[in-house]
């Protein structure tokens, strides 16, 4: 998927319904975000989808403008019944092969492969997922069993067992929340978690994810504080957090993307928030919650695509096949289902 002769901003929106209302056309047409991102509000049924895709990309007049959705499976999936199936979050994928570490891979794998199935079918690119945070005790519910195991050996096998089953399916997996969320105890939708904790120890630990899986193609960051690296700024709007953690000591070079810009761990007007995250390095600004007036700001503050991220942007979809590989969805979901039932 080329982008290189289209003239397109370096964000993210999402819109408010099934349907794109005239103020939402007028903004796409005015703006040209780089992609959209779905939640449940805007998801009906399959035809419906497919429609409020080809609309959005006519609209920008890109035909393969990304579609972007959160799709990891438990609390965290915004395709559900009755139209599709219901998954299992990470952290089902170890207690179903009772703790059998290439069993986990297995199924995890198999998950995210019948993920991938459905996104493709509808026409989306890339899935917010896998989280690659580790599953500390007390963390906040908002991450929880979204956490594929405590350990970072095994959430580096299940992530990447996770990254391969979407990207077989013609899915981009998108890498989160960078450099670590695990250890937050507060949501940060709501809060600014903070994790005071020396580096050193976060090197082997909430790191080592991110930097065993820094090959692949996307990743999104954590509004997290970190004040042992940025007493100042959270992870996705602090420089050193982002030049010295993310594209150093975890080596990520790949398109970085922010977790929602609208999250009210974050302060500030939109416009501040975006241009404090692209001033940071960031590629491309994420903002979620459909509310124009917001979005206004981050898209004024959003550059023309362009330059390394340009470059990151043609890498990441380099990677993403002609066809999906071979697939039978049925005996793939009587699989993992048996699996499931037995744990």
């Amino acid at each position: 998927m080329s982008q290189a002769s289209l003239s397109c901003r370096a964000f993210v929106s999402g819109c408010s319904g099934h349907h794109l209302t005239p103020a939402e056309r007028d903004f796409f047409k005015s703006t040209s975000p780089w992609g959209l991102i779905l939640f449940k509000r805007n998801v009906l049924e399959p035809s419906q989808i497919k429609d409020l895709i080809s609309e959005f990309r006519e609209i920008v007049g890109r035909p393969n403008a990304p579609i972007l959705i959160d799709q990891e499976g438990g609390r965290v999936q915004r395709l559900g019944p009755p139209h599709w199936r219901r998954y299992p979050a990470a952290q089902r994928y170890l207690e179903a092969a009772r703790g059998d570490l290439l069993k986990a891979e297995e199924l995890t794998r198999l998950g995210a492969r019948l993920i991938a199935h459905d996104l493709h079918g509808l026409g989306i690119t890339i899935d917010c997922a896998p989280a690659l945070d580790l599953g500390f005790e007390g963390r906040t519910d908002a991450i929880g069993d979204r956490t594929f195991a405590r350990e970072p050996d095994a959430v580096i096998r299940l992530g990447r067992a996770f990254a391969e089953g979407l990207l077989a399916g013609g899915i981009l997996p998108a890498i989160k929340h960078m450099p670590g969320h695990g250890r937050a105890v507060v949501d940060s939708h709501k809060l600014l978690p903070k994790v005071d904790v020396p580096v050193s120890e976060l090197i082997e630990s909430d790191f080592a994810p991110f930097r065993a899986l820094s090959d692949l193609p996307v990743g999104l960051t954590a509004h997290i504080l970190f004040p042992h690296v940025d007493p100042d700024a959270p992870a996705t709007l602090s420089v050193k957090v982002v030049q010295e953690v993310i594209r150093g000591m975890i080596g990520f070079d790949g398109l970085l993307l922010s977790d929602d810009i609208s999250m009210e761990a974050l302060q500030g007007d939109f416009k501040f928030r975006a241009a404090a995250f692209f001033a940071a390095g960031g590629d491309i600004a994420l903002h979620c919650n459909g509310d124009l007036t917001e979005a206004e700001g981050v898209a004024a503050a959003s550059p023309i695509l362009s330059g390394k991220t340009l470059e990151r942007v043609e890498r990441a979809f380099s990677l993403l096949k002609t066809e999906p590989e071979p697939f039978d969805p049925v005996d793939a979901a009587a699989k993992l289902d048996a699996a499931l039932a037995l744990a």
